[in-house]
């Protein structure tokens, strides 16, 4: 039996997990990307619970960097990076809920070399920005393009790295502001975080009728913190399933894969990121489990996991998790 049919979307989800009607949202048919996540425009696709929908995705430069002589300072305005594929309205969806989104597959697109990396002035983890203003001048301009295909990522002729692809930027409207795609929060939004990768299932909070999904920013590959503040951008096809949980209660973003589930906080500084993380796993485990929070809270200090999504945007992420395998018996300790 697949652990599908006993994940929190099959078990509350309106359609059980269940595969719904097929849709497609292609470059053409999305025409205007978004830059911000808000309620304020009209939904590019509305699907019911179940639905699969195929999205084509521009990278995060909306393909504006096309050769390595380009320099991002000349060809990127911001803060208008990011594109945002959607929004989509989701039948039913309404505040207090959650989107069940499952992530079938993360293709690349367009010619080759298809990946772009970059130096961008004032702006990734070990230099001076706005934010942690230095005298020191900005490091130089570079592009890096770099041939990516499902083989994997071509970095060089005697080196590949693997393809391990994930949406960059996924999240739901808040219920007033209209928020950069650049920046990561409790609905979700520039997490940066590499397990929204194919097989997971990340889920939500709904703030606005109709629960409104962005995406976009998909990575080929990432590590840790996204150190220099952009990671191996690609445009994408991608394919998801998405169900609707009623009165799902949560208000930050969690995933769920087959070995674990892990709540994502995003703040500054990075350490009121991970207690976020970390307090919203506690009240799950604890709530899941029927121990108390205090139980919980020990067991997490010897079994929690952490993931930095990103050290480079205006708020930071992190994701904190556990594994399935403790919550068997957690109760009885």
């Amino acid at each position: 039996m697949s652990w599908l049919e006993h994940s929190v979307m099959a078990r509350k989800g309106v359609a059980k997990g269940k595969a719904g009607e097929r849709h497609s949202l292609s470059i053409a048919e999305q025409g205007a990307f978004h830059y911000v996540y808000g309620p304020f425009v009209e939904p590019t696709l509305r699907v019911a619970p179940g639905a699969i929908v195929t999205i084509e995705t521009h990278d995060a430069f909306e393909g504006k960097i096309t050769g390595e002589t380009d320099k991002p300072s000349e060809k990127l305005n911001f803060p208008f990076l990011n594109p945002q594929s959607g929004p989509i309205h989701v039948e039913g969806a309404e505040k207090g809920d959650a989107l069940a989104v499952r992530i079938l597959s993360i293709t690349p697109r367009g010619p080759q070399p298809v990946g772009t990396t970059c130096l961008i002035p004032e702006f990734g983890g070990l230099v001076g920005t706005g934010s942690t203003a230095m005298l020191t001048a900005p490091l130089p301009e570079v592009v890096k393009k770099i041939r990516v295909d499902e083989a994997g990522v071509h970095w060089s002729d005697t080196l590949t790295l693997p393809y391990e692809p994930f949406i960059g930027t996924i999240g739901t409207s808040p219920e007033i502001e209209a928020i950069s795609s650049l920046q990561p929060d409790y609905y979700g939004g520039n997490m940066d975080m590499p397990d929204v990768a194919p097989g997971a299932i990340i889920y939500l909070p709904v703030h606005t009728e109709g629960g409104y999904l962005y995406l976009g920013d998909c990575h080929a590959i990432q590590g840790d913190g996204e150190l220099c503040g952009v990671a191996l951008e690609i445009p994408a096809t991608v394919e998801l399933q998405i169900d609707l949980i009623k009165g799902h209660g949560n208000g930050w973003p969690h995933l769920e894969t087959e070995e674990m589930m892990m709540f994502i906080g995003s703040a500054r500084p990075l350490e009121d990121a991970t207690r976020i993380a970390y307090r919203e796993l506690v009240r799950w485990v604890a709530e899941q489990t029927g121990q108390s929070e205090t139980d919980a809270y020990m067991l997490l200090t010897m079994c929690g996991k952490v993931r930095l999504g990103n050290m480079v945007d205006p708020k930071y992420s992190v994701g904190a998790s556990i594994a399935k395998r403790y919550l068997t018996g957690a109760a009885d300790a």
